[in-house]
């Protein structure tokens, strides 16, 4: 199996917070409930959440194309039984990396008080 694409991201979670308090609703726009309700059983969710927005970002990259090419609800982001986090696609995200031969994602995320960075690898 092949890599199509790698993408990374890095979010500062301090500005992501800013932008949440600015923008009601855009948890909502962004976030699937799942990814919410689990970043809503946190200490500060915002962290969580700016790791699943990088972790979009690294998806779009991974598989070539820029930012609100397909909502990002559109990409959701997943944990095994183990805790390892992973894709799933949804909508036009989802035709598309079925269209560019996308079969497999790897996914890893981390993140600090101050910064969460994700990186997608397209298989």
């Amino acid at each position: 199996m092949g890599v199509i694409g790698i993408g990374t991201d890095l979010v500062e979670v301090e500005r992501f917070r800013l932008a949440l308090r600015r923008t009601p609703g855009l948890t909502e726009r962004l976030f699937s409930d799942a990814e919410r309700a689990y970043a809503a059983r946190r200490r500060d969710p915002t962290e969580r959440l700016a790791a699943r927005f990088a972790a979009k970002e690294a998806v779009m990259k991974a598989m070539g194309v820029g930012l609100w090419r397909f909502p990002l609800r559109d990409i959701e982001v997943v944990r095994a039984a183990s805790g390892a986090p992973s894709v799933r696609l949804h909508g036009r995200a989802a035709v598309l990396a079925a269209d560019r031969g996308v079969t497999e994602w790897r996914l890893t995320l981390t993140h600090t008080s101050t910064m969460a960075q994700a990186i997608a690898v397209a298989l």
